[in-house]
């Protein structure tokens, strides 16, 4: 069965909600992760990045509580104020772009063109599989979800759309814990031994990955729930 994007007769809603706010749950996160590595690239100054690959934290910052800290990123930008400066206004327009315009007609396009920008101009690396799997969940926004009524059994389909925001909060939490290990190198109560936080932090990767994938098979539960059954 094709997944088309023709309105559904057995709803009057302009889009599919769920699916929608998880999108731009995700996306003001990806853009809030732009601007980490934006503003730390950015105080590191007018100064010659040393290739393709840098360090948004560099070790030993007075302001990093992680010494060991790096925050790699890709750019093609050769200077680090440039860069941060970048990446930086590209994740507030991520941001902006994830509130008001995901849901219009070109707004997956322009949030994935976005998305892009920010990987090429240092904002980080981490989040190319996200932003893509956003990008693929947005373009659902407003589809009639017929292949996912026909692939989600209905008992099935009613208990994952009652809890489809756990996955979500659980997502978020994991991802700004994240970025604050990312940047901090501080868990209370844990060593902050580069070792301990890396292992942490490959953990909370697969957490984040994992939570957001089930936030979007609830999602869409939950919208072919209201689309369909509820009358």
């Amino acid at each position: 069965m094709k997944d088309t994007a023709l309105p559904s007769p057995a709803s009057s809603r302009p889009y599919n909600a769920a699916t929608r706010e998880i999108s731009c749950t995700l996306g003001v996160l990806l853009g809030i992760s732009s601007l980490s590595h934006g503003l730390p690239e950015i105080l590191q100054g007018n100064q010659t990045t040393p290739g393709l690959i840098v360090k948004a934290l560099g070790a030993g910052y007075r302001w990093t509580v992680w010494k060991q800290g790096s925050e790699p990123a890709f750019t093609l930008v050769p200077n680090f104020l440039l860069t941060g400066i970048l990446a930086s206004a590209i994740g507030l327009l991520m941001i902006l772009c994830s509130i008001w315009l995901i849901q219009r007609p070109h707004g997956p396009a322009v949030f994935l063109l976005l998305a892009i920008t920010s990987f090429l101009v240092g904002g980080g690396l981490a989040q190319v599989l996200l932003f893509s799997l956003n990008w693929a969940l947005a373009t659902r926004i407003h589809a009639s979800l017929g292949f996912w009524r026909w692939l989600i059994p209905q008992p099935a389909r009613r208990i994952m759309a009652r809890f489809w925001r756990w996955p979500l909060v659980a997502g978020s939490i994991f991802f700004l814990a994240a970025l604050e290990i990312a940047i901090f190198g501080y868990i209370p109560g844990v060593p902050g031994e580069r070792q301990i936080l890396d292992r942490i932090l490959w953990q909370l990767a697969g957490a984040i990955v994992i939570s957001f994938l089930v936030s979007f098979l609830f999602g869409l539960a939950h919208d072919v729930e209201v689309r369909y059954e509820v009358r």
